[in-house]
């Protein structure tokens, strides 16, 4: 009896993460010129998207840092939404932490003339060459699709954010020595 009710309760809130990616994705495509955008500092996006995902998952260990100095608020600042933002660096990190053995995730904040670029590292299991292509597709499930539960959404849901950003997204990885997730947003 106690099974059943833990399978319902799993079930539940995989329905439910389902639910609320499928309302984030409609948002994400809504027209531009509907989404409210403001300056907002990219390092504060990141410790409040590290909270919400170390809040959902005890176990995941996120580690924030600064690869360059900077002497102005300006560098650390983009034209953005909040509530976006949070969203797609949410899901890098809970993806670095979800398929690293240690559950671990390493972010760089980069800062270059007029850039941050955003590094979401892991040591997990990579993904395999032949997914590579699709990774970005709604509803795709890779190879390593065992190694982790979802439902295809955030990588799609993800690169769709960073492009209303006016921003890139990239991949490097190799199959059993971890991924980088390259994010490329422009600064003020």
């Amino acid at each position: 009896y106690r099974a059943a009710i833990q399978n319902a309760l799993r079930d539940s809130k995989r329905l439910v993460r389902l639910v609320n990616d499928l309302l984030d994705l409609a948002k994400a495509n809504y027209d531009p010129v509907e989404i409210q955008f403001k300056n907002i500092r990219i390092d504060e996006v990141l410790l409040d998207a590290c909270h919400t995902v170390q809040k959902g998952n005890t176990a995941y260990k996120i580690d924030i840092r600064f690869e360059s100095d900077f002497d102005h608020d300006s560098q650390v600042m983009l034209k953005g939404n909040e509530y976006l933002l949070k969203i797609a660096i949410a899901n890098l990190m809970e993806n670095g932490c979800k398929f690293s053995s240690d559950n671990a995730c390493h972010v760089a904040i980069v800062l270059l003339e007029k850039r941050i670029i955003l590094k979401f590292s892991d040591n997990g299991i990579g993904i395999p060459a032949s997914d590579l292509p699709d990774i970005f597709e709604p509803f795709f499930r890779g190879k390593n699709n065992a190694v982790a539960e979802g439902n295809g959404i955030g990588l799609a849901l993800t690169q769709k954010i960073i492009t209303l950003h006016k921003g890139s997204i990239e991949v490097e990885t190799t199959e059993n020595r971890g991924t980088t997730m390259l994010v490329n947003l422009p600064a003020l």
